[in-house]
């Protein structure tokens, strides 16, 4: 059973910073990629950004430049950095990793983290 479990959310202001973490059940590399995603009220899920297990990335349009994924291997985390907070940045985040394993892919979720940013 995997357990994703992020950490880091709260309330910041406009232009602030804040890091997210998520910690893994057992080894990470398990995982083809790990990501961050999104939901504002009244929205959709959206994709933050993601990193594959050989450390490429990818970032939505609205965080490139702000935000940073990176992962600890040794201690199975992912983390978001988050800075120039803007108040449209505010939703709740959600930890993601995916396997692929041919045609079957299974994808995990944490809980989710509050971010609010005030202007």
């Amino acid at each position: 059973q995997v357990q994703l479990v992020e950490s880091g959310g709260g309330l910041v202001q406009a232009g602030g910073s804040l890091r997210l973490s998520c910690a893994a059940s057992g080894s990470i590399f398990r995982f083809n990629t790990m990501g961050w995603y999104r939901q504002a009220p009244g929205k959709q899920r959206e994709l933050v950004g993601t990193i594959t297990s050989g450390d490429s990335t990818i970032y939505a349009d609205s965080v490139k430049g702000r935000f940073t994924i990176s992962r600890d291997n040794a201690q199975n985390t992912v983390h978001l950095q988050m800075n120039s907070l803007k108040p449209e940045d505010t939703a709740v985040y959600y930890c993601n990793a995916r396997k692929t394993t041919g045609w079957r892919t299974e994808n995990y979720w944490g809980q989710g983290t509050q971010v609010t940013v005030s202007s």
